[in-house]
């Protein structure tokens, strides 16, 4: 079982959507079918992988999609693809 924090960005409404799971696959789908009502997500269909955090457990994905989540800053998101040591430093911090 591979546990991720997932950023997902969409075209069509040039914006990022953060998550995390257990079967990320599973959930890319359901979030292109629009299965989470009420979820930003629902706002497009054409949702595809930006960056993806491979973590040890749910509760450090919780911890660092909570992180990154309350940067609010789209050039952070983008910063993490960039910068390696962005996604080191946070797999430590939220050992």
């Amino acid at each position: 079982m591979e546990i991720v924090v997932y950023i997902l960005y969409s075209k069509s409404v040039d914006r990022y959507y953060v998550g995390c799971s257990k079967d990320f696959e599973q959930r890319l789908l359901l979030h292109n079918d629009k299965v989470f009502s009420g979820s930003y997500s629902t706002r497009a269909k054409d949702w595809g992988l930006f960056y993806k955090i491979n973590c040890i457990s749910i509760a450090q994905a919780r911890r660092i999609e909570s992180h990154i989540k309350s940067m609010k800053s789209r050039v952070y998101i983008e910063n993490l693809l960039k910068y390696a040591d962005i996604t080191k430093k946070l797999l430590e911090k939220y050992k």
